[in-house]
C-alpha cells in the first residue's frame, strides 16, 4: 500500500473533503495497482460512515468539557454560527420529511453537505439518533455512488 491510499483514507474522514476528496484518489490508486474498485470504494465509504459514530460520541461526551477552553469555544461558536443559518433553513423546509431530507442533504456531493454536517444538524436538532445514523449512512453511500460514477466517467474520458 502506498501513500496515495493512506491519503485517500485520511481525506475521506476530514470534514471538508470527506469521501468526495478521498474516493477519486482511491479509485486512481486502485486502477494503477489492479485492485478491485469495489474494494476501495467500500473502504472509503466505511471510513466515512465510521466518522458518524465518532462525531456523535465527541459531541455527546467531550463538547461541553472543551467549551471551557477559550480557543475551542471561539472555534465552536464561529462554526456553529455558520451552520445555524443552514440548520434553520433546513429545519423549516424539511421538518416533516426528516429522515429523507437528512439523507438527501448528506448525499449531495458538495463540500459542506456530508456526514460531518449531517451529524451536526442531527445533534443540534436533537433528531432520533438511530434514524439519523441510518439516514446519514445512506446519504454517504449515495454520495459515494455519485462520486464513484463521476470519477469513473472522468477517468474514462481521459483514458
Amino acid at each position: 500500500m502506498d501513500l496515495r491510499f493512506v491519503y485517500a483514507l485520511i481525506l475521506s474522514v476530514l470534514p471538508v473533503s470527506e469521501l468526495r476528496g478521498g474516493l477519486p484518489l482511491a479509485i486512481l490508486y486502485a486502477k494503477d495497482h489492479s485492485i478491485p474498485i469495489l474494494l476501495v470504494f467500500s473502504a472509503i465509504v466505511l471510513m466515512n460512515i465510521l466518522v458518524i459514530f465518532f462525531l456523535f460520541y465527541f459531541l455527546d461526551n467531550f463538547n461541553h468539557v472543551l467549551l471551557r477552553v477559550n480557543f475551542y469555544r471561539k472555534f465552536f461558536e464561529k462554526t456553529l454560527g455558520r451552520f445555524q443559518k443552514k440548520v434553520d433553513k433546513f429545519e423549516k423546509k424539511y421538518k416533516s420529511a426528516g429522515f429523507l431530507a437528512l439523507m438527501t442533504f448528506v448525499a449531495v456531493p458538495l463540500p459542506g453537505t456530508g456526514a460531518w454536517t449531517g451529524v451536526l444538524i442531527s445533534w443540534l436538532l436533537d433528531l432520533d439518533r438511530k434514524k439519523s445514523i441510518l439516514a446519514i449512512s445512506l446519504g454517504v453511500l449515495a454520495a459515494g455512488i455519485i462520486v464513484l460514477l463521476a470519477t469513473l466517467g472522468i477517468i474514462g474520458i481521459f483514458s
